[in-house]
Order: C-alpha cells, then sequence, then structure tokens
C-alpha cells in the first residue's frame, strides 16, 4: 500500500531514467518476469472508482481509470504501454488531458500527470488519496510530527488531550515545548564541515520536546497540587509514546474522513487499548465521516473480542509455493445434517461464535505449523 501511494505521488516528479520499484515473485519459476499489478476501489461522494495499473522495473505497462455513478460502470481512460485513450466521461478541458498525455512518460502514471496538469477529475481522486494514509505499528516517530502539528489547532488539542485522557496513562496534562535551533544543541565530536553542514540545514527551524505532567503524592498516598514534568520520550512506557504518535493520525481520520493503514498495530500496547482504537471507528458517533481502518495484527484476542462482522476479518496464508494469500472469515460456510427433503443444508459462522478459539483450533487455517522442539542433551 506504501509503494502504491508513493508511485502516485511521486510519478510526475521522476526523472525518465528512474527505475520503479519492481520487486518481483522469486520463488516459482514464469512470475520473476511478470508485472506487478495494483488496483483500488473507492468511493468520493456519489461515485465509486476502480484504478490501477501495471508495471516493471522500467515500464508501465498498463493503467486504467473507471467511474460509475448511478448507472453502470464507464472507462475513464485505459493504457496500453504508450497508447492512452482517454474517454468523454473524464471530467476536464480535451485539450489540456491531450497535452498531459503527450508529456507522460513511459516510467510514469498518466493520473499523476492528469493532476500535474490540472484536470478537475486527477485532482479530485488526488484529494481522496490526500487522506489516504500509512503507518508502522512498530516505529511510529514519524507519525508524532503530525500529532504536534496537529495539536497547533487548540480545537484538535482538545480532542487528543480528552482522547488520551480516555486510556487513564496516568499523567494529568501534556506539553509540547518548542525552540528555535540553536547551534549549541549539536552534539560534541562533529567535524567541522559535518557542524556546518547542519547548521546551515537547520538555521532557522524549530526543534520541540514532549512533557508529561504528573501529580505529586504524599507519604499517605493522597493527591498534593506539586506537579511533576517529565520528557515523554524518555520516561513513559513504550504503550503510552505509540498511543500519543498515533493519536493525531487517528483522529484526523475520525474528524475528516478518509483511510488510516496501520501495519502490527497491536504492537507496544495493552490489548483492550487495541481494542478500543478500532472499536472507535465502528461507532458512528466517534465516526461522523465514514473513516475507514484497515489494521494487521497478530492479537488473537480481537477475533472475539473487538466488534468486527465476519466480513471485515482477513486471514493470510501461504500457499504451497509460499506465495501469500488472503481470504475473509465470511467466506467460511458450514455443512449441517441434510433436511427432510434430502439437501444439504450450509450455514455461515455465527456472529456469537468463539472466533479466537475456532482460530487456534486451526478451523480457519493461516496459522504457523510448528514441528516438535526438544532439547536432547545425548551424545
Amino acid at each position: 500500500m506504501r509503494v502504491f501511494d508513493e508511485l502516485i505521488h511521486l510519478s510526475a516528479k521522476a526523472s525518465s531514467i528512474d527505475k520503479l520499484p519492481f520487486e518481483p515473485f522469486l520463488l516459482k519459476k514464469g512470475l520473476e518476469k511478470k508485472p506487478t499489478k495494483f488496483e483500488i476501489t473507492f468511493i468520493i461522494k456519489q461515485d465509486r472508482y476502480r484504478y490501477g495499473f501495471e508495471y516493471n522495473e522500467n515500464i508501465i505497462s498498463k493503467e486504467w481509470l473507471y467511474r460509475k455513478s448511478l448507472s453502470r460502470e464507464v472507462a475513464l481512460f485505459l493504457r496500453e504501454k504508450d497508447v492512452i485513450e482517454n474517454y468523454p466521461g473524464l471530467k476536464g478541458n480535451k485539450n489540456v488531458i491531450n497535452a498531459a498525455i503527450e508529456a507522460t512518460r513511459n516510467n510514469a502514471l498518466f493520473i499523476s500527470f492528469c493532476d500535474a496538469f490540472n484536470i478537475e477529475e486527477a485532482k479530485t481522486i488526488f484529494q481522496w488519496f490526500g487522506n489516504f494514509n500509512i503507518t508502522d505499528g512498530l516505529n511510529t516517530d514519524r507519525d508524532e510530527l503530525t500529532t504536534i502539528s496537529i495539536m497547533d489547532n487548540k480545537k484538535y488539542r482538545k480532542k487528543i488531550e480528552d482522547y488520551l485522557d480516555r486510556f487513564n496513562f496516568g499523567f494529568d496534562s501534556i506539553e509540547v515545548l518548542t525552540k528555535e535551533f540553536d547551534e549549541s544543541d549539536l552534539p560534541q565530536g562533529l567535524s567541522k564541515t559535518a557542524r556546518k553542514r547542519l547548521t546551515n540545514h537547520l538555521r532557522g527551524k524549530k526543534s520541540y520536546k514532549v512533557f508529561t505532567e504528573h501529580s505529586i503524592y504524599s507519604s499517605k498516598g493522597v493527591k498534593t497540587k506539586e506537579k511533576a514534568s517529565w520528557s515523554l520520550m524518555e520516561n513513559e512506557s513504550s504503550g503510552t509514546i505509540k498511543a500519543f504518535h498515533l493519536s493525531g493520525p487517528i483522529l484526523s481520520a475520525l474528524l475528516n474522513g478518509g483511510v488510516l493503514v496501520i501495519d502490527e498495530i497491536e504492537a507496544k500496547m495493552h490489548p483492550n487499548l487495541t481494542r478500543e482504537i478500532i472499536n472507535s471507528f465502528l461507532i458512528k458517533e466517534n465516526n461522523p465521516n465514514n473513516a475507514q481502518l484497515i489494521f494487521a495484527t497478530h492479537d488473537t484476542n480481537l477475533l472475539t473480542y473487538s466488534d468486527l462482522r465476519r466480513d471485515q476479518i482477513y486471514f493470510s496464508e501461504k500457499n504451497k509455493w509460499e506465495s501469500t494469500e488472503i481470504y475473509s472469515l465470511s467466506d467460511f460456510v458450514y455443512l449441517n445434517e441434510t433436511n427432510k427433503h434430502g439437501n444439504s443444508q450450509f450455514e455461515k459462522e455465527r456472529p456469537d461464535t468463539d472466533k479466537e478459539k475456532r482460530y487456534v483450533e486451526g478451523r480457519y487455517g493461516a496459522i504457523p505449523i510448528i514441528g516438535n522442539f526438544t532439547l536432547n542433551n545425548s551424545k
């Protein structure tokens, strides 16, 4: 998803000799030369779009865009290598669209050049992709900047404070201190060249540090008016730090809509905290603009204790040649006893089933096959 998103945003800015991020499947003969294919279906207001492309290391071999409104799905443009055919349904000035076609390189996406040429439909699509955000649940440092920038807005700051307060992390408040860059902040031991280069790069920029404030208690355990303040990064737990980092992207999605993708969502966090984050997207009052959360997890508790529907749960499993496939829990049906007419009866998984138990038992697949492991000290 990150590669897909970056290709769309950076394609028009690359040069004609740049290689594309092509990583073919290498474990089955014949597939190492097949192109990579991406396709996404998304909804903007009343229109459903289907956009995709295929590519190898050097060229975009295919690209397509379809739109479905109230009637049938119609093609807006179709591309086969160097030939791009646009259709009347594509919104924008015809002459500008033709100019974008002429400008599109064989290693760049036409949709990206449409946006660069300010073609109406492409701009609408790129606005949607502007709310398509991806984060790594194991390393959320880059999300800290998002959260801090959001906290500059008083309205969002209060919502972040309320959001963090729900989880009872123990601190009374959170503060972000900023200051102008000072050369004295650079570490000692840098060479003159490195110090000069960093100083030129950082001059005029601001640095920041996040502090949490805690109450101090008397010897009898009674809260006093005294406070202790310390660095979030240096003194709080990894789970608290991650919750702060993700609070900005999560609340931004919930308040503005869009798609938030989190890999390893449960890393460093208590299962109850993970469950609450997921369920906040499922409650209409919390999610008025229909934001979508897509996440990968190893936390099997979520199968039973989150409020996810069967069709919202997917498993991933390697096939016999080690290619990963995904399938939904809603695909599972069970054969019951035949009825009085001799017909077989099929039943889907019941919503109240202990899905975690069934998963661990191997009924859904997608579990590691673990061999025997014994310590044999004999010679």
